[in-house]
């Protein structure tokens, strides 16, 4: 097959697969300085590790495990834990860490981390059964550092931190595309002493609700319960209706009915509350605030091309409705929904003092939709780095020297 005959199948393949996100600008994906300074940090990791530390680090992109973010503390999670370095391992892991989120992001991960020591002395004075054992699964260095594929030039690859309450995913492809969803911060207790790291995402909704008029509200309210756990739960890509579960996992004084189920359900055609178009200009000032924080936990490269999704986005299609109650010591939630996008924020159980909240792409949770139209492209055109090392027109076999008798 001739060069042209490669370009031709390659365009038909390409409307073929086109999905969803090409519609718009590829742009929003690009970040070329952050990739790179992620492949670095990603290096520096992975070359710092004993023989056998790299290879609980390193898995196929193709694992099924690359697309389990819940952010509950498991026996059984993969990547190497903080806890197994030392020194400047220890450092390099936090720089590729920090390098995917700002510097408030950051900080936001790291008092998440710190609380694991509070809930352990907490869950020792409540429950003295549990004993010293509890600081197995309540530890603030059991956070995970995952590599999938090949970190490398023009590659595509990916890696994640995954933890209780904190999770980040990052998906690049060919030195040149980023995804960095699902994006999850938790928190458990939500506030104690000087710790409250999702503070302004609780403050900012509860400003929104009680901003809206009476009809607004009533129209933004579309329940007076509210769910136990995210109503996209954790689905590795979230579908076109999903339905919160009756209870949080391990926690099974709260839970919820049918009706309750169907009265917060998920539809991604038909969202439900209050749309931007609809606001007032002090509600919509500050939804567009709350929009604008859960983005700036991100590195700013993505975060920019974030923001600018958003404010291009028609405001008739960013919808904001809540479910509870309309403070902060009982339980709440509210959800952001547009065309491409779901933030979800959740604070019921453990009488409200107890916070999971995610920020998704619809299309593109783990690069999805990027991934499968570039594997697409690839399938047409072969993989780069195999191409460098393949000859386009291969020599006669008669023209080559016989290896065997160099002097023939």
């Amino acid at each position: 097959m001739g060069l042209l005959d490669v370009a031709r199948r390659t365009t038909m393949l390409d409307d073929e697969y086109t999905p969803a996100w090409a519609k718009t600008p590829p742009g929003y994906f690009e970040a070329p300085e952050l990739i790179l300074k992620m492949l670095f940090a990603a290096w520096g990791v992975l070359n710092s590790l004993p023989p056998e530390l790299r290879a609980m680090a390193e898995l196929p992109m193709n694992d099924p495990r690359r697309l389990d973010f819940d952010g509950i503390p498991k026996p059984d999670r993969i990547g190497v834990p903080i806890s197994a370095l030392h020194g400047h391992q220890r450092t390099l892991a936090h720089n590729l860490i920090a390098s995917g989120l700002s510097l408030r992001g950051y900080t936001q991960a790291l008092q998440i981390m710190a609380l694991e020591n509070v809930l352990r002395e907490i869950n020792a004075i409540e429950n003295l059964a549990i004993g010293v054992a509890t600081g197995e699964f309540r530890n603030p260095d059991d956070y995970r550092l995952c590599f999938f594929g090949r970190p490398g030039f023009e590659d595509t690859w990916g890696w994640q931190v995954l933890g209780h309450h904190f999770m980040a995913s990052y998906t690049i492809i060919r030195q040149r595309y980023i995804t960095a969803t699902p994006s999850f911060m938790g928190a458990e207790p939500a506030s104690i002493g000087v710790m409250n790291p999702l503070g302004t995402e609780e403050d900012l909704g509860l400003e929104i609700l009680a901003a809206l008029p009476g009809e607004l509200r009533d129209a933004a309210v579309i329940h007076d319960v509210a769910p136990a756990d995210l109503a996209t739960r954790w689905v590795p890509r979230v579908g076109q209706v999903e339905y919160p579960d009756h209870v949080d996992l391990g926690i099974p004084s709260y839970e919820l009915s049918d009706h309750d189920r169907e009265r917060l359900k998920f539809e991604r055609d038909r969202p439900t509350g209050v749309s931007l178009a609809q606001l007032g200009p002090t509600a919509r000032e500050l939804l567009e605030r709350l929009i604008g924080w859960y983005c700036g936990r991100l590195a700013e490269e993505i975060a920019d091309s974030l923001r600018r999704r958003f404010r291009e986005e028609k405001p008739e299609n960013v919808f904001f409705c809540w479910a509870g109650q309309d403070k902060s010591d009982a339980p709440h939630y509210y959800r952001i929904q547009t065309t491409d996008f779901v933030i979800e924020f959740v604070k019921s159980v453990d009488h409200g003092n107890h916070i999971h909240g995610v920020f998704r792409d619809l299309d593109n949770d783990f690069g999805h939709s990027l991934l499968a139209h570039h594997y697409a492209q690839e399938r047409a055109r072969g993989y780069n780095l195999s191409r460098r090392l393949i000859s386009s027109v291969p020599a006669h076999q008669h023209d080559e020297p016989d290896q065997g008798n160099p002097g023939k």
